[in-house]
């Protein structure tokens, strides 16, 4: 097999061409305030309105979308942000980080779910760069055989495992460690996707994607900016596609 490990450039160019009160005569009925949306009962219709947005938005992928409406994301954001989870924006998680807004969750895994790989065998196992709190995790355990998740932040691994342990997803596997390192006891991947964008891409992540498989990260150019990209392993090397323009936190080493 010839494999052009360099295969990146140091750095990449520019982003591509993203009820009123019921009265009556006599008698006034009071309706209780509604339930902060994604709380309780009502949370199911909540997400179903969330996956027809998505749809809507070009999401296609019937095992996404389905893991789009199956996980809970106001589960995993703070009590004082809970009336926004739905909505399709990304929120603070503590420590700088955020929680990707839903439409990029969604367009992120139907990308991974479009590796030469999967078409033959399913999405096998994933390496995901920058657990968060865990709702990336939790949507890639429905569409994938096994996930790894890796996250540098103690406080915000601790967070995630909190926030997983009531799903009892056996197949997502939380690590706490340096995501630039990869994870290479897991290795090869069928697909790794990255929470965090930087400058240059890690090499160690392209020596443990599977050939075959698919990497998508976002990644800054020259002037800084991010866009998303797609980096498929064949038998001769690595094939980059680069998207569009996202945001993300930085890509960052070392465990604290």
């Amino acid at each position: 097999m010839s494999e052009r490990r360099p295969g990146f450039p140091a750095r990449l160019p520019g982003a591509a061409a993203p009820l009123p009160g019921l009265t009556r005569p006599a008698v006034q009925l009071v309706r209780p305030a509604p339930a902060p949306s994604g709380l309780g009962l009502d949370s199911s219709a909540v997400r179903a309105r969330m996956v027809r947005r998505l749809g809507e938005g070009g999401v296609s992928s019937a095992p996404v979308l389905a893991a789009m409406g199956a996980v809970e994301r106001h589960r995993f954001v703070d009590t004082a942000l809970v009336n926004q989870a739905y909505e399709d924006t990304s929120l603070p998680i503590g420590l700088g980080q955020t929680i990707s807004k839903p439409s990029i969750v969604a367009r992120m895994a139907e990308l991974l779910l479009g590796a030469p790989c999967v078409k033959t065998e399913g999405l096998g196992r994933v390496l995901e760069i920058g657990t968060g709190c865990g709702y990336q995790a939790a949507v890639l355990g429905r569409v994938a055989r096994e996930v790894y998740t890796i996250e540098r932040l103690r406080a915000l691994h601790e967070k995630a495992r909190e926030n997983l342990r009531p799903l009892r997803l056996s197949n997502v596997h939380l690590i706490l460690g340096d995501g630039m390192l990869g994870y290479p006891k897991g290795a090869p991947y069928a697909a790794i996707i990255s929470a965090a964008g930087g400058e240059m891409l890690p090499q160690t992540w392209c020596d443990q994607l599977a050939v075959g498989g698919r990497l998508v990260a976002p990644m800054a150019g020259p002037d800084g900016r991010q866009s998303l990209l797609v980096v498929d392993k064949t038998a001769h090397g690595l094939k980059q596609t680069i998207l569009e323009a996202v945001n993300f936190v930085p890509l960052k080493s070392g465990v604290a």
